[in-house]
């Protein structure tokens, strides 16, 4: 059944229109959005949709066609961050956060279906936040732009539902543009699209889904905040993007908590990882981009500490079936790897992590190749 006809069996009458959102793999810069820092993400060809209608009577209904359950109704005048919801917490923090900027949100019937695996750090619920907001911002002629959208997207999933998550997932889903990778300057919101056409060049990017979930909620990232803000405050600066990647052994000495120091060498050298991929991009280099992804690997399993077996394994089994390199992507403790592979090679390479995932009795992984994909637009 479309997504219109459900709809229609669902509240009686056609929706006001359709929206989609990406989801996103982040090629390089982890950990680094909420530091004021740089990432550099592209969104993905798997998308929410989001069917919608506007209601002028406070009324929301929200209904997902992935999730077991009726419709969900709330009023909007009631909305309360922290209030639990579960899926819904997502849509109902976007109409919460417009409402508290002051934007006239009247309530909405909303259907809803993805296309993004959930739990697989491709950032399912920036999707479902930027779809939502997108499209109350048509509908309600608010005329706010594709980075206020996000902000507003990452408030409600930060003051809302309660994740620290920075902007990047929601800047990626809302700003990205097809064949490009966005670079993102965190601080100001100011951003570029990177052309990044792999086949023009042979190559391929492969996003493994390790069917490992995970889930930001359950404190692990909200410490590894908390220890880069412990660090940005040790060393007097606003936040670990002022600090000096050239200086850093100096700064490190200043620290006298090894789990910060740790925390602050790995932001800052993604910082400059970011920088070095965004080079080789310019420069028509996307081959030698490989070994910054294994490098900024090994910084997120051994400084930052949120990697886990089975993304480990993603890599290792990769780069020795001749892979130019891999790197976990997104928040990490399970979710998905990237492998930047030569395009003929793509197939022995995934066949040589599925075996190793076999080997080891890990559940077999799931396989797509990331193509640079359109941010949120209305169909």
């Amino acid at each position: 059944m479309s997504v219109v006809a459900a709809f229609e069996a669902l509240y009686g009458a056609a929706p006001d229109g359709v929206w989609a959102a990406p989801g996103r793999v982040n090629l390089i810069g982890e950990y680094t959005d909420f530091n004021d820092g740089f990432v550099l993400p592209l969104a993905l060809p798997h998308t929410t949709v989001a069917a919608v209608s506007r209601r002028d009577d406070g009324v929301l209904r929200l209904h997902s066609a992935d999730i077991d359950g009726g419709i969900v109704q709330l009023e909007a005048d009631a909305l309360e961050p922290l209030s639990g919801g579960g899926w819904a917490a997502y849509p109902a923090g976007v109409v919460w956060a417009l409402r508290e900027a002051g934007h006239p949100v009247t309530g909405a019937d909303v259907h809803l279906t993805s296309t993004v695996p959930t739990g697989a750090g491709l950032s399912s619920s920036a999707a479902l936040e930027v779809v939502t907001a997108l499209a109350l911002n048509d509908l309600f002629a608010l005329g706010l732009s594709r980075p206020e959208l996000a902000q507003l997207a990452q408030r409600a999933e930060n003051a809302f539902v309660g994740v620290p998550c920075g902007v990047m997932d929601q800047m990626a889903s809302a700003c990205a543009e097809e064949g490009h990778a966005l670079h993102l300057d965190t601080r100001d919101l100011s951003y570029r699209q990177v052309p990044f056409d792999l086949a023009r060049e042979g190559l391929r990017l492969l996003v493994v889904d390790t069917r490992v979930k995970h889930a930001l909620g359950d404190g692990a990232y909200a410490e590894r905040r908390a220890g880069c803000e412990a660090g940005a405050r040790a060393l007097g600066v606003e936040t670990l993007r002022d600090v000096s990647a050239v200086l850093l052994p100096t700064s490190l000495a200043l620290l006298d908590d090894a789990r910060v120091r740790s925390y602050v060498r790995h932001v800052v050298t993604d910082n400059a990882r970011v920088e070095r991929t965004l080079a080789l991009l310019d420069a028509g280099d996307t081959r030698a981009v490989g070994p910054v992804l294994t490098e900024g690997h090994a910084s997120l399993r051994d400084d930052l500490r949120v990697s886990c077996p089975e993304l480990d394994l993603v890599v290792e089994a990769a780069n020795a079936a001749g892979a130019l390199g891999a790197r976990m992507t997104g928040g990490g403790f399970g979710g998905s790897a990237l492998v930047l592979v030569d395009t003929d090679r793509a197939d022995t390479v995934a066949a040589a992590v599925g075996k190793a995932f076999a080997e080891a009795g890990y559940a077999t992984p799931g396989i797509f190749p990331a193509v640079p994909s359109a941010g949120a637009r209305r169909l």
